[in-house]
């Protein structure tokens, strides 16, 4: 199977690293060719266009920032729509808006090609060795037909229901991520204002019920002060924005959310929108005064388990 790759960025570009490190034919396209350079020099394609590399594809990944970055590459006049056809395949791994990938995929389908979204779930660290989960909205029949893709990308494939389930569960992760991310910032802030050492602290979170895959990532990072797990305060604000707007549209009186998103806008006001999301821990330094860093830990956070054969995961039913 030939597989392009459009967007290349902290995500993408390691997901498609995947791809060609375990062999398969692959074209790359970013808005930023300098990125595609050393995919290039593995041996990786080049398309000029989203309609070349369709063209030329059976199957075509989109992984990029926003949904409207989306819908320029494939309603463009060389977009991607131009080059799908019978049989070949889109697959949507951005953290997107449900009712934009619902509209993308009668695009694609009407092209009589297939559509999946696809997002993944885990981190950038896991996306780089194969290791991250990934959730599928689509016919089953298709799910069947990109899954050894699928577990080439990612180790634990969950086969959600409709094009669309998939994004509606991956912004309800993100949003659960966000509220522990939070939590722990104001941990370790009220520990270290108490007089606690912190990287006892740390330990004590991660071997009781209060632990969480954030807190045993994010908040080392944030003890390290690099607070860099390639990840933004606008795409969080983009991404917890989703979840309330899916909330509002049925009628969820959420009490968290709204507040999680108030935080984000007001840190994105004051530290930009490309701050690093861990550092919301600012948010609780600078007020206190307090130092919330402990020597010892990781600068950034490496995949330390080896590469694997990915596979299904199954609902339990009971």
């Amino acid at each position: 199977m030939k597989i392009g790759f459009i967007g290349l960025g902290n995500v993408g570009g390691k997901l498609a690293a995947s791809l060609l490190r375990n062999g398969y034919d692959l074209t790359v396209r970013d808005l930023d060719r300098g990125m595609a350079e050393p995919f290039l020099a593995q041996g990786a394609h080049w398309a000029e266009s989203p309609r070349e590399m369709a063209e030329a594809c059976d199957m075509v990944i989109t992984c990029l920032p926003s949904p409207a970055a989306c819908a320029a590459v494939m309603e463009a006049e060389d977009g991607l729509l131009a080059g799908l056809s019978e049989g070949k395949i889109w697959a949507e791994m951005s953290t997107t808006d449900t009712d934009e990938v619902r509209r993308m995929a009668s695009l694609v389908t009407a092209k009589g090609a297939l559509a999946v979204d696809c997002p993944v779930s885990g981190g950038c660290h896991r996306a780089a060795t194969g290791n991250i989960s990934i959730f599928a909205g689509c016919t089953r029949e298709t799910f069947e037909e990109v899954l050894p893709v699928l577990t080439t990308l990612g180790r634990r494939v969950l086969h959600t229901g409709d094009v669309g389930t998939a994004s509606t569960l991956k912004v309800m992760t993100n949003y659960l991520a966000t509220v522990n991310l939070v939590s722990c910032a104001e941990a370790l802030t009220t520990m270290k204002a108490a007089g606690l050492d912190l990287a006892t602290t740390y330990e004590a979170i991660r071997i009781s019920s209060g632990t969480s895959f954030v807190h045993e990532t994010e908040s080392q990072v944030i003890l390290n002060g690099s607070r860099d797990i390639s990840f933004t305060m606008d795409l969080v604000l983009k991404d917890v924005g989703l979840f309330q707007e899916i909330a509002e549209s049925r009628g969820v009186p959420l009490t968290l959310s709204p507040m999680i998103v108030e935080i984000f806008r007001e840190a994105i006001e004051a530290y930009g929108p490309r701050e690093n999301s861990p550092n919301i821990i600012r948010r609780y330094e600078e007020p206190t005064g307090l130092d919330i860093r402990a020597p010892g830990f990781p600068a950034e956070i490496v995949d330390d388990e080896p590469e694997e054969p990915g596979y299904e995961v199954t609902v339990w039913r009971g």
